[in-house]
């Protein structure tokens, strides 16, 4: 009997139980990762405040009745930015909803206690159809719970959107593998390929650079598969559950790519953030950059030794065994995977991630951490069926040790959350980011704490011309501004300029014009009365994507729907 069909067995004899204890390991692992916010506080991140106020700013928009934003209102202290338009839809709504049942302190720790938790269950599922041992299993999935990557994310970058989209990628390589035929499956191949690009969707709706990972990952397994295999058709079948995957996601993706021409999207490769300065051990001018970047290079390297070593000691000592093919293929392709995603981190590649495409955004060269994360949760479950007390104790110390030396090198604050909300409270907003900075503006020089409208006149006078003006609406997506002047005037809008926004005056089109030195929209008013709206419009890009979504739906609707068998 194959390892493979004992996995199975297990599986259908103690299914409800297995998934139970799994998912109680899972949470208490997730609990465990926890602990120190009880006594220190929240971990104050790289990217806390942004993904806080991401979330702030979306549950906002939902009281306006705006159902899935698009413009983000209170970035650039009111002036707003289309980061919804870029930033992956997820993690934000999945913190606007929490933030709407619970109160928004309890927020960032919750997130986390739910996203590893289902990391710990993806990593169950992806592992009980390799392995029949079901404590080495469990050991498994507090390796990819708590991998050390995992709390590098937690407790220094508080990249809660990257922590989702890994969460996913057990499940996702499962599908894959199942696809391409390295993973034996009793289901339809075509059901193998649909929740492949269901996943494959999913991470892209989590994280960019995580997809764009986990795009490169998916071309290896289906190549490696076509390889072995001496045939096309695991990269037919996994090229086809890619598209559909991207299909379901173009709601998402065509905006993004195609709106790139409107923002400074090259913010996102500003010095410090280029793959080229944060390869393993990389150097800069910076040296707080270098100091992290050490931090992370460390645990990477930790990861990489012992997802070398323990795939080392299980190649000898169980899986020459001819009896176990299906667990061998499965565990070379795995391993292979995590071998390439090593090397990517180093400057050797550099190359690769020049001419690449898109691999340049992923930023950070130690993000394929998160991939050889899959391979060491793998590989040491593998080795703990025959070495059970052996590896837990190897896990214990590397996540033990791991998880001391960031909790101890990490920023801990309560009071991001309390921040950001009080700047959204107070109608003041929050600084917009670098690489969704609408193009012909300087969001470092848009001014704090401006009216949402003010009416200038061109020219001064003694005594100065009358004028009045009301804010009949303002919503994220729409404003509208009742002015009456003397004389002919104009009406800065505390509002960026961007293409989606269509300005109207007394129900006639009109051209704006632009403040000096940041692009607000400033609109010319003649004297007497006006009636200035403003609207976030659908752009045909959104558009497309959004069919391209439905029709993509629909596609996997009827392929998934089950096929009749003829009786006779």
């Amino acid at each position: 009997m194959t390892e493979l069909s004992q996995s199975s067995e297990i599986a259908s004899q103690n299914g409800f139980r297995a998934w139970f204890f799994a998912s109680l390991v899972s949470l208490a692992t997730s609990a465990a990762i926890l602990a120190p916010f009880f006594w220190l506080g929240t971990a104050s991140g790289h990217d806390i405040q942004f993904h806080i106020s991401s979330w702030l700013d979306a549950a906002g928009q939902w009281k306006e009745g705006i159902l899935f934003p698009r413009w983000t209102e209170w970035a650039n202290y009111g002036f707003g930015e289309p980061r919804f338009i870029f930033y992956p839809p997820f993690s934000w709504m999945l913190g606007a909803g929490l933030g709407s049942l619970l109160p928004w302190m309890w927020i960032p720790p919750v997130f986390i206690v739910l996203v590893q938790a289902f990391a710990g269950i993806s990593a169950f599922a992806f592992l009980r159809r390799i392995v029949s041992s079901f404590p080495a299993i469990l050991l498994g999935v507090v390796a990819y719970a708590a991998n050390p990557y995992a709390l590098l994310v937690i407790y220094t970058r508080s990249d809660y959107a990257e922590l989702l989209a890994t969460s996913f990628y057990p499940l996702l390589f499962l599908f894959a593998l199942r696809s391409c035929g390295l993973l034996e499956s009793n289901a339809e191949p075509r059901r193998n390929i649909i929740r492949c690009a269901a996943l494959f969707a999913c991470v892209w709706l989590s994280n960019a650079p995580a997809a764009v990972l986990a795009s490169y990952s998916l071309a290896l397994l289906f190549f490696w598969a076509a390889i072995r295999q001496k045939s096309f058709l695991p990269l037919i079948r996994g090229g086809f559950g890619v598209i559909i995957g991207l299909g379901l996601a173009a709601f998402y993706l065509v905006p993004a790519a195609y709106e790139q021409r409107w923002v400074n999207i090259t913010g996102a490769l500003s010095p410090g953030l280029a793959p080229s300065d944060n390869f393993l051990f990389a150097k800069t001018p910076d040296t707080e950059h270098d100091a992290f970047n050490r931090i992370a290079s460390y645990i990477a390297v930790l990861l990489i030794v012992l997802t070398l070593s323990t795939a080392l000691l299980v190649w000898r000592q169980k899986l020459r065994k001819e009896k176990q093919r299906g667990t061998n293929q499965t565990f070379l392709a795995i391993t292979v995977l995590g071998a390439a995603a090593s090397l990517m981190m180093t400057r050797v590649t550099v190359l690769l991630w020049n001419y690449l495409p898109k691999l340049r955004f992923v930023q950070f060269p130690w993000r394929w951490t998160a991939v050889l994360a899959v391979a060491f949760a793998l590989s040491i479950t593998l080795l703990a069926s025959r070495r059970g007390i052996a590896c837990w104790l190897v896990l214990l110390c590397a996540i033990g040790g791991t998880g001391s030396f960031l909790v101890q090198h990490a920023w801990w604050d309560s009071e991001d959350v309390n921040f950001v909300k009080d700047a959204v409270d107070s109608g003041n907003g929050f600084e917009g980011t670098d690489e969704y900075d609408p193009i012909g503006d300087d969001h470092m020089e848009i001014p704090k704490e401006q009216p949402e409208a003010q009416l200038i006149f061109e020219e001064e006078s003694d005594p100065a011309p009358k004028g009045e003006f009301r804010v009949e609406r303002w919503t994220a997506e729409e404003r509208v501004v009742w002015v009456r002047a003397e004389k002919a005037a104009a009406v800065r809008l505390r509002l960026l300029h961007h293409p989606a926004w269509q300005v109207s005056v007394n129900g006639k089109p009109a051209s704006t014009e632009r403040t000096e030195i940041y692009n607000a929209i400033v609109v010319p008013v003649s004297a007497g009365e006006s009636r200035i709206e403003a609207r976030f419009t659908k752009t045909s890009d959104r558009k497309i994507g959004g069919w391209l979504s439905g029709i993509s739906l629909l596609g996997t609707a009827l392929l998934a729907w089950p096929s009749r068998k003829r009786t006779y």
